[in-house]
Formats: structure tokens, C-alpha cells, sequence
């Protein structure tokens, strides 16, 4: 059997190269019942992942490809002890040794402070050493492993007589490593509480000495949670408010790890509870984000502040809020919490729950007098968030409490948000709420959007919604408000269901742009692509007269301006736009090979026209149109024959 035959398959997703750094993202989910532990509500730390090279990244890319596959796990005896994943189908051993040449050449990854699962073990070198067994050992070139550092080496085995040893011998164990690690800081990170007190006692100026990531052996302890050097360290008078780099001191890690005894130790040593990292979170934010009670229970009592406010103005009930720990709300409320804290952005904590969808957090809120009427910098109210994510059961609970006028004054009404996003239960609530269906949008929220949007009703036929739209329709919908008609948008989406019921209740089949004038109905423009739909248009009245009274008549035609074939903003200098001809517009070259075929269409809803001297110019481009202006010389023929016959009856006279 295959050294790897026993391990579990693996399947790989990821995304080669796609993070600076050349950072490898990797997402591993196992076949079974083995479950991954989930990130914290507040993913403020990220993953440790294996650094690799730039030149390097790509490579990976190329040999791995991007779709998943089954990958085996392989422990390398490599620096930092990395693991990675090795598709099962691959057996050329000249790609193994490239991988593993990629994790030769970058740097290893710095010591990580996180609680291990189990005790520290040296790497399993066996699967390795098959692996390599089973190819030609002339394709790889293993390097001897470093010398074990005698000290590090009896402070793991936990031998206190060896230490001893050394500093009678006069060995200094008070030298730090290249990381800033003393002997100490290693006693405290493995846990060796015999060790930890032989280098107390022989070097106790160091007890607060600090790594390079200004992390101290009580920072060290605390993390990986051994409580008997923690008390140690603390009992020798420790500082516990040094914080490491990102101002993180031990209690704010203790409450990251959810241990209520190492916290309960610190503040006994009066522990600043209310010392902030570098954003400004507490330990109380820490423990609230984690709805852990008893260690909220302990720094509450210890002077912890419920009202302290981060870097961006969020207190602990806002955080409890935010995340959905209704336990860690309802502490901090009786406690005296403010039920109605804001953060720098004026988002309130009731806002917060209904943006994250928090049902019973939002009913709790308004039992203990949450104000729904308190906007955020967007002028938006909870109401507004809870109808933009859909959820129609928090919509119910905040209508009898939000005030109209409220919602008049924030210039956008929830209908439009609700029918952005096709919530179509909440625009009913909305509309049975007697919410006013043609409420515009105000004019600074309509130049966010390219087409000057207003009505809702518009919203809804840009998502080509057919319920939504006869719902708004039905309850009184003016499909005649918004600068450009949803009648056009319709016509563009080519959906006939949508049209009609927008010229059932009163649209402008004959619909102009303002901003775009043109000489011709605009409704004719949006379908001259699909002859279908402009027969269809026609033969609900629609007026084509208009495409056929030129400025120019039989004259000559100026070229034909430039045009954009966007609707943009309106022009850049102060002039007022050209009213564009039909034969202008059809001049354009995506529509000009469909010119025949729209005049013979048109040609058969109007009556007796004259064509310019340019739609004349089209239909002689091509050959097989002349029939278009046969049709065009029967239709006048009767006025032709009019001015023959009544002549002579002139002269008699």
C-alpha cells in the first residue's frame, strides 16, 4: 500500500494568486463527520496561511489548475513545519520536487501564540521519508536537519536538573533569540511551570521582558492557556497590562479565548478592564462579540465601562447588536446600557439587528424602547434596511413604529428599496401599509443612478418584474413620472406582458426623452431592432407620422453628428441638445442595415408621406429595397392624380 494510502481525501478550492504577497488561499473541507471550527462573529485576525514567493505563485497555479480535485495532506519536515496539499493523481516525482523546492526557498512563518489541540509534537517524518523512499533518491537533495538548541530542548522535555545545570555552569539563559525569545517566554509558551520558576528565580529582571512582537511571558501564557504559569508569573509581580504589538494585553486575549479562570486570575492582579487595542475594542467588546456571560459577568464587576466605544464609536450592546447575542444584550441592557448608541456613522443599534436580520434581537430593541426613527448618515432608518434585505417579519415589526414623515424626509421611500431588490412580500406589506406608491426619489438619490430613476414603479420594470410592476400598477402607479418612461425600458427588455400592462393604465405609447430629444417618437427608437415588436407598437396607435417630416425635405442633409449611444448625463457645455430625425438616428451604422425593412413597416401605418432625399439614399443602397419605394410612389399616387385631374377643370372655368 501507498505511504499515503490511509489519509483522508481532500478536496482543494482556491484562488492562485488572486491576494497580494503571493499569499495561498486555501478553503479545505474533509469527507465525514469532521467538522472545522468556524471564525469568530468579528474575523479581526486572519488565517496563518504558508507564504509563498511571487515568482512562485504562479507555478502553483499552473501545476494545480482551478478545478477542485482530490489532494492528499502531507506533513514536511520543513522550517515553520508547513503542510501541504498534493493532488493524488499526480505521481511524477520531478513535481513533487518542485513543490517542495517552493517551500524550501521562502521564509517560515513566525511562531503562532494560538492554543494547539494538542500538546507541541515534532513533525511525523515517516510519510515524508516513504514518499522519498519510493522514487530515485538522485531527484531530491535533503539537507541535514539543524542542531537541536540544547536549552529549548530540556525546557520542552521539561527537564528543570539540565537548566540548572547550565546556569551553574554559567551558561546565560538571559540572551535572547533572533525572534527577541528568551528561555522564559519558551517555558511559558510549552507550558513548563518547573522551568518557568528555575528562570524566574535566576533571572528576574526578565519576567517582563518582551519578544519582538513586544509580547511579554505572561502575553505567552495567556494564550496558550496555561493557567499554572499564568499564576505563576503573576504571584512573581508581573506586569498584565504590557500589550503586544496591536496593543492586545493578556486579558484581552483570555477573553478572545473564552477562559473565564485566566480572566477571573488577571483582574484579582488589577488588570486595567478597560485598556483598548489599537482600534479601540475592550475586553468587554471581546467577550460580548463571543456571548460569553461569565466573563462579561467578571469584568463588569471589575469596573469594566459598558458604554467604552471603539475607534469607530461602537460600544459593547452595539457590538451584541450587531452580531446577534441576544443573551450578551440582554446583560448589558440591565446593566444600563444605552439601548439607543450610535456609532460614527449615526447607525444605531436597532439598525445594525435589522441590517444583519437579527429577528429577536429587533423585537427585544423595541421592547426596551429602541427608537425606530433614528437615521443613519444616508438618512436611511431602520425600516429602509430591513425592506432593502427582504425580511418581511422585522418590515411588520417596525411599520406601527416609523414615522412617515420620517421616511419623507430621508428622500427615498422603503417601496423603492424593496422593489430594487424584488421583495416582493415586503412591497405588498409596504403597499397595504398605505406607503405612497408614486413617492419620487430625491433629486441627489436620482443622479446616483445614469438613467435619473424616480418611481418605483420604474425599479420594478428594470427587473423586469411582472407581479411587482401590476401590483404597483394596481395600486395607483403613474407610469408617466420618471425622465425616461418604463414604457421604454419594457420596449428594450422586449417583455410584451410588461408593456401592456403599462398602456392599460394610461402609459404614453407616443413616450419623448427629455434629455435626448427627438423629432420621432422614442418609443419607435427602442424598437427599431425588432420589427416584431415595432408591428406590435403600431398597431396599438402608436403615431410613425413623425418619422417622416424631415427639415431637410428633397434638400441636401448636413453629416450626420457624432452621437453616443448611451443615455449619459446631459452635455458637457451649456448648449441645449439637437432634436435628432428619424432619418438621422437611422443613418447611425448599427441601425442603418436595418433601414428598408423599418420604413416598409412604418410605410403601412401613415398615410400619404413624402421620403427625404436621405431615407431615399438608404433604400437605393441596396437593391432589394426598391420595393419599399415602389410602395412609397402607390401610396402617393392619389395625390398625384388629384393634381392632374382638377387642372383642366380650372381652365374651364
Amino acid at each position: 500500500m501507498s505511504p499515503c494510502s490511509y489519509l483522508l481525501p481532500l478536496w482543494l478550492a482556491g484562488e492562485w494568486g488572486s491576494r497580494g504577497g503571493g499569499e495561498v488561499n486555501l478553503i479545505v473541507v474533509l469527507y465525514g463527520h469532521l467538522n472545522l471550527p468556524g471564525l469568530p462573529p468579528r474575523a479581526k485576525n486572519n488565517p496563518e496561511t504558508q507564504q509563498l514567493c511571487p515568482a512562485h505563485r504562479e507555478d502553483l497555479a499552473i501545476w494545480f489548475g482551478s478545478e477542485p480535485c482530490v489532494y492528499l495532506s502531507l506533513s514536511l519536515s520543513l522550517p515553520g513545519s508547513p503542510s501541504i496539499l498534493i493532488p493524488a493523481s499526480h505521481h511524477d516525482p520531478l513535481f513533487l520536487c518542485r513543490v517542495l523546492s517552493l517551500f524550501h526557498s521562502c521564509s517560515a512563518p513566525s511562531r503562532s501564540t494560538a492554543p494547539p489541540e494538542s500538546p507541541p509534537a515534532r513533525a511525523p517524518m515517516g510519510l515524508f521519508q516513504g514518499v522519498l523512499q519510493k522514487y530515485s533518491s538522485s531527484l531530491f537533495k535533503t539537507s541535514q536537519m539543524a542542531v537541536t538548541d540544547p536549552v529549548l530542548k530540556a525546557i520542552k522535555e521539561g527537564d528543570e536538573e539540565a537548566l540548572k545545570v547550565m546556569i551553574k555552569d554559567g551558561k546565560n539563559l538571559a540572551e535572547p533569540n533572533k525572534e527577541g525569545w528568551l528561555p522564559l517566554h519558551e517555558a511559558a509558551y510549552y507550558g513548563q511551570l518547573g522551568c518557568l520558576k528555575v528562570l524566574q528565580r535566576a533571572y528576574p529582571n526578565t519576567i517582563d521582558q518582551r519578544t519582538l512582537q513586544e509580547e511579554t511571558a505572561l502575553y505567552l501564557a495567556t494564550c496558550r492557556e496555561h493557567l499554572d504559569c499564568l499564576l505563576s508569573l503573576l504571584q512573581a509581580g508581573a506586569e498584565p497590562d504590557i500589550s503586544n504589538k496591536s496593543r492586545e494585553t493578556p486579558l484581552y486575549k483570555a477573553c478572545e479565548r473564552k477562559n473565564a479562570e485566566a480572566v477571573r486570575m488577571l483582574v484579582q492582579y488589577n488588570t486595567d478592564v478597560n485598556h483598548r487595542c489599537n482600534r479601540g475594542w475592550t475586553a468587554l467588546h471581546e467577550s460580548v462579540s463571543r456571548n460569553d456571560l461569565e466573563v462579561m459577568e467578571i469584568l463588569v464587576g471589575g469596573g469594566a465601562k459598558v458604554e467604552a466605544k471603539n475607534a469607530y464609536g461602537i460600544t459593547p450592546l452595539f457590538v451584541a447588536a450587531q452580531s446577534g447575542q441576544l443573551e450578551a444584550l440582554r446583560f448589558l441592557a440591565k446593566h444600563g446600557a444605552d439601548i439607543n448608541t450610535q456609532a460614527s456613522d449615526n447607525a444605531s443599534a436597532l439598525y445594525e439587528a435589522c441590517k444583519n436580520e437579527h429577528e429577536d434581537v429587533v423585537e427585544f430593541l423595541l421592547s426596551q424602547g429602541a427608537d425606530a426613527n433614528k437615521a443613519n448618515k444616508d438618512g436611511l432608518l431602520p425600516l429602509h434596511i430591513a425592506s432593502k434585505k427582504g425580511n418581511y417579519r422585522i418590515v411588520q415589526t417596525l411599520l406601527p413604529v416609523t414615522s412617515r414623515t420620517r421616511v419623507r424626509r430621508s428622500g427615498i421611500s422603503p417601496l423603492h428599496l424593496a422593489a430594487e431588490r424584488s421583495h416582493d412580500a415586503v412591497l405588498e406589506a409596504l403597499l397595504g401599509a398605505r406607503f405612497d406608491v408614486n413617492a419620487p426619489l430625491a433629486p441627489e438619490r436620482a443622479r446616483l443612478y445614469e438613467d435619473r430613476r424616480s418611481s418605483v414603479l420604474y425599479f420594478a420594470v428594470v427587473n423586469n418584474n411582472v407581479y411587482a410592476t401590476e401590483l404597483l400598477l394596481l395600486a395607483g402607479a403613474n407610469p408617466n413620472s420618471d425622465v425616461i418612461s418604463p414604457l421604454l425600458v419594457a420596449i428594450r427588455h422586449g417583455c410584451l406582458r410588461t408593456m401592456q400592462l403599462l398602456l392599460d393604465h394610461g402609459a404614453n405609447i407616443d413616450a419623448y426623452i427629455a434629455t435626448h430629444p427627438t423629432a420621432f417618437p422614442a418609443t419607435i427608437m427602442f424598437a427599431m431592432k425588432c420589427l416584431s415588436l415595432l408591428k406590435f407598437l403600431m398597431d396599438l396607435g402608436c403615431d410613425g407620422e413623425p418619422c417622416f417630416s424631415c427639415l431637410y425635405g428633397n434638400g441636401p442633409h448636413p453629416p450626420a453628428p457624432q452621437r453616443s449611444g448611451r443615455f449619459n448625463d446631459a452635455p458637457t457645455d451649456n448648449k441645449a441638445p439637437s432634436v435628432v430625425q428619424f432619418c438621422e438616428f437611422l443613418s447611425a451604422p448599427e441601425v442603418s442595415r436595418w433601414a428598408g425593412p423599418i420604413i416598409d413597416v412604418l410605410l403601412d401605418y401613415v398615410g400619404n408621406v413624402q421620403l427625404c432625399s436621405r431615407l431615399k439614399e438608404h433604400i437605393d443602397s441596396f437593391e432589394d429595397w426598391a420595393v419599399v419605394k415602389e410602395k412609397n410612389l402607390q401610396d402617393l399616387w392619389p395625390i398625384f392624380a388629384g393634381c392632374v385631374f382638377e387642372r383642366p377643370l380650372e381652365n374651364t372655368v
